[in-house]
């Protein structure tokens, strides 16, 4: 079913321009899914303004993140998987649809259950991306550099993936801080940049040969060879841990910001969250060529280190200890996560390999919703500083666990 040459999409190209073709729309592709991450995260330092315009309570702002997480879980139980026999192409054009209709609201409307409704389509659009456009990556990249062994669109995916979730925060702060209307101005111009990752996927080379007969629809399942299962579970596990890592620092970085440092500014809100996850994006491409096992050893170490200092940072009120550990943290995410999408994209049919790929992100966004939205409901009743020292020690073992069991299926 998947067509790993370009002659269905392409059949007039000799094979050396039709591997030309399909090197550069990797790149191209590859930003083009930065970008519409990037977009899913722009909100994250305008929270604190909504607020102040909508009047909701801090809890009210897991209940919007929480929308985006369970979107996402939707768009991958229901639409994740559909991209091996619909084709890439189409998968990915309706995704990047969800997010401009997503966007428009935020330009359109301004109450809070606009809010939530945009936060659900953008984490439905998304949940639908994330899987197809890993799967198409792997895809181009094959039939561009066959003689690679899979590890650099790996890592490629994995890195833009969150370096795209890093830009965000940071585009976000920049424009709320300096520009009028905060609320507005970075949805407009990210309607621009969804309109040309559309135009992107549109030119893309298709890399799946469409059925003449279509399956019958059913939601995503996790499709991996029976002696590979045992594998599989570790590694979702493992993502989905690292996640959680990532969704205990995001969810408590503004509070800590705010509570504990006394610092307010929109920009370094969304600062925090870049360095963070932009450290997560560097490590997966500074890092691709090394083998999986010491990759995972490292990603632990930096992940247990970097929530160490989290915790010691939020008690002692240190703003740059804070960033020093945020970033330590995202590269130890961004190597376990990386892992797991390889390990994910090595244990694949190819043609399921959305499917599989859709299990793994499925994994990872569960482990993500989860602990935001403990943290906001915890956040009701106990101290900022109480909150970080001991969910941090509770994401340690958590992390810790499903790594440790990945390494033990890691060769």
């Amino acid at each position: 079913m998947t067509a790993m040459t370009g002659a269905s999409a392409r059949p007039d190209l000799t094979p050396s321009a039709g591997s030309a073709l399909h090197r550069r729309a990797f790149w191209l592709l590859a930003a083009a899914f930065a970008a519409t991450m990037a977009f899913t995260t722009v909100p994250t330092p305008l929270y604190s303004l909504y607020m102040a315009r909508d009047h909701f309570p801090t809890v009210m702002i897991t209940v919007i993140f929480a929308a985006y997480g369970f979107g996402v879980m939707a768009g991958l139980f229901l639409g994740g998987h559909v991209s091996d026999y619909l084709g890439r192409r189409r998968v990915l054009l309706a995704a990047v649809a969800l997010e401009l209709v997503s966007c428009l609201i935020f330009v359109l409307f301004k109450d809070v259950g606009s809010l939530l409704v945009a936060r659900f389509i953008c984490g439905a659009g998304i949940g639908a991306l994330t899987s197809t456009a890993t799967a198409h990556l792997a895809e181009l990249r094959g039939v561009g550099a066959p003689h690679e062994d899979g590890r650099l669109a790996s890592a490629v995916a994995s890195a833009v993936n969150t370096g795209g979730l890093a830009l965000g925060p940071l585009v976000g702060g920049i424009l709320a801080q300096w520009l009028p209307d905060p609320l507005t101005l970075p949805f407009i111009a990210f309607l621009v940049v969804l309109g040309l990752a559309g135009v992107i996927a549109l030119l893309a080379p298709e890399t799946v040969d469409r059925p003449a007969q279509l399956p019958s629809y059913r939601p995503q399942r996790v499709s991996v060879e029976p002696h590979r299962r045992h594998e599989f579970i570790a590694a979702g596990l493992a993502a989905g841990g690292a996640f959680s890592v990532m969704g205990f620092f995001t969810a408590l970085s503004g509070s800590v910001l705010g509570t504990v440092m006394h610092e307010h500014s929109l920009l370094l809100t969304g600062l925090v969250v870049f360095v963070a996850l932009g450290a997560c994006s560097v490590a997966q491409v500074a890092l691709f060529a090394v083998r999986p096992r010491p990759k995972l050893w490292a990603g632990l170490v930096l992940i247990v280190g970097g929530l160490v200092l989290i915790a010691v940072a939020t008690l002692v009120a240190s703003l740059w200890l804070f960033f020093v550990a945020g970033g330590i943290t995202g590269a130890g995410i961004g190597l376990v996560f990386a892992s797991s999408i390889a390990a994910a994209n090595r244990m694949a049919d190819p043609a399921s390999r959305g499917e599989t790929v859709a299990g793994m992100f499925l994994a990872a966004y569960a482990g993500i919703t989860i602990p935001v939205i403990l943290c906001g409901v915890l956040l009701t009743w106990v101290p900022t500083t109480t909150l970080v020292v001991c969910f941090a020690g509770l994401i340690i073992v958590v992390a810790g666990a499903s790594t440790l069991r990945m390494l033990q299926h890691t060769h």
